[in-house]
């Protein structure tokens, strides 16, 4: 048996309450689900602002009436301190997703970036302190690697930020590092690899690329590329983030607390090499796509080059062990895209 599915076992039988900020969110509303399907209580914490009702509706659908009923949602803002009380009143655990993402937006509005993403991080951080709440997963990102060169990206060695949404992320980190020094609590960072499944919004200036280009493809419409098509990352299925959280949320060793972790597939996948999957998973319902090519535009600012996880330290300290790779994910994720396509 797995550390996860032995986790999962424990929730089962004893049951808590768990806090997920930005829980409407795409990464967020997964976490929701899987919780209530262990059969967990959990509130969420969300302003929609860039979470969306439709996908906590959704989770009630999927998990059904009886588990539907152990969720509780408070739509607030992070940066209000009075929401935040309220949210982690009686929490054993936090799930911290709630955040401004993308980094074209940060660069557009560093200051809103900043407010939400640090801001709101420091005072869910007070709230909890003040709460008693010891555990706390939060949501970092490969960004924070910035110009690093060295491929795999390991977790002590970090660049300076490419973007403001880096710099966010860099200034969380700091900033759980301190509260855990200070306070005593136990704060767990997770550096998210380019995730991608269900639930991912395609529509927006700011979309990430696996929804938007499914749609596209779906649609008939041309896909564009930023740059020469080799561009590389390490796409995460979903699953892999929630394993991460609750292995992350339930870690005993003490060696495990106070740490951050790449959250990855540890394997790299060219912008021309994903196309193709994509491609190939829209031409199963559509074979017309087959013929489709992409179009290449101008490297856009701020963009990492490549990257590359080692996610040998989660593997050791936590007991990761990615369930899904790049193709069954977005195998997973395809019905779900030509779904909303068709909305």
């Amino acid at each position: 048996m797995t550390r996860y599915e032995q986790v999962r076992e424990a929730l089962r039988a004893a049951p808590r309450r768990w806090l997920v900020t930005g829980g409407a969110g795409f990464i967020g509303s997964h976490l929701v689900e899987t919780l209530l399907r262990l059969g967990q209580r959990v509130v969420v914490l969300d302003d929609f602002s860039t979470g969306r009702r439709e996908n906590l509706e959704d989770v009630r659908r999927a998990v059904g009436p009886a588990a539907a009923e152990a969720l509780t949602v408070i739509e607030g803002d992070l940066r209000d301190p009075a929401a935040c009380a309220a949210a982690v009143d009686g929490a054993a655990v936090v799930l911290h997703e709630a955040a401004l993402g993308s980094v074209p937006r940060s660069i557009e509005a560093p200051v809103r970036t900043h407010e939400v993403n640090v801001t709101g991080f420091v005072r869910l951080l007070d709230a909890a302190r003040v709460a008693g709440v010891r555990r706390i997963v939060y949501a970092s990102s490969s960004s924070v690697y910035g110009d690093a060169p060295e491929l795999p990206k390991r977790e002590d060695r970090v660049g300076r930020p490419l973007s403001p949404y880096a710099a966010s992320k860099t200034c969380d980190e700091a900033y759980a590092a301190a509260f855990g020094r200070c306070y005593g609590l136990e704060l767990v960072g997770l550096r998210y690899f380019n995730v991608f499944g269900p639930r991912q919004d395609p529509a927006g200036p700011y979309a990430a690329v696996m929804p938007r280009w499914f749609s596209a493809l779906e649609r008939g419409d041309q896909v564009e590329i930023y740059g020469d098509g080799e561009t590389s990352r390490d796409f995460c299925p979903v699953a892999n983030v929630v394993q991460a959280n609750l292995l992350a949320a339930t870690a005993e060793r003490s060696e495990a607390l106070g740490q951050v972790y790449n959250v990855a597939c540890g394997a790299r996948t060219t912008l021309n090499e994903l196309f193709e999957l994509i491609r190939d998973e829209v031409a199963r319902r559509r074979p017309e796509a087959a013929a489709a090519r992409p179009g290449y535009r101008s490297f856009r600012a701020g963009d990492v080059r490549h990257s590359l996880a080692d996610v040998s330290r989660a593997t050791a300290l936590l007991g990761y062990a990615p369930t899904h790779s790049v193709r069954e994910g977005l195998r997973e994720a395809a019905a779900w895209y030509a779904a909303t396509t068709a909305r």
